[in-house]
């Protein structure tokens, strides 16, 4: 069994890829729109697995726009996404320069939330070992719920 994607359904195609792809990080490797059931799918990788999404050997999220308006609550959008990353406090450092709230920040030195637009969950989990608790973060309160 291979792992493929994750599929969120978003409200905003312009809105989405700018948290994901501007702010995240991701990259969209690929796009399918669909006149007959009237939605777009926008598939999106990590930087390190761009190349190896291409070829559909490494996992990817599906943003899945439906043409036709709907609001989506926490059943329909889905639970969170996870990515590992190389520094859990640069990673959360820049994503805050960038305006995004640090729900729950990183006060193990492992692990952090943040939302999308759309309230999708995202994990952040440091790559190895916990870094050592350092402040700003080591005392930060959560904001919002994750």
């Amino acid at each position: 069994m291979q792992y493929l994607h994750t599929m969120i359904r978003i409200n905003n195609i312009e809105e989405s890829l700018d948290f994901y792809c501007n702010k995240l990080g991701l990259a969209e490797v690929s796009r399918y729109d669909n006149e007959k059931g009237r939605f777009t799918l926008i598939f999106l990788a990590a930087p390190e697995d761009i190349e190896r999404a291409k070829e559909d050997k490494a996992p990817m999220v599906e943003m899945t726009y439906n043409w036709d308006t709907e609001n989506y609550d926490s059943e329909r959008n889905f639970g969170h996404l996870a990515y590992r990353v190389d520094d859990i406090y640069a990673t959360c450092q820049a994503l805050a320069d960038k305006g995004v709230t640090i729900n729950r920040p990183p006060r193990d030195g492992h692990m952090a939330f943040i939302r999308s637009p759309d309230g999708i969950s995202i994990e952040l989990l440091q790559k190895g070992d916990s870094l050592k608790p350092m402040e700003p973060w080591s005392s930060m309160e959560n904001t919002g719920s994750w």
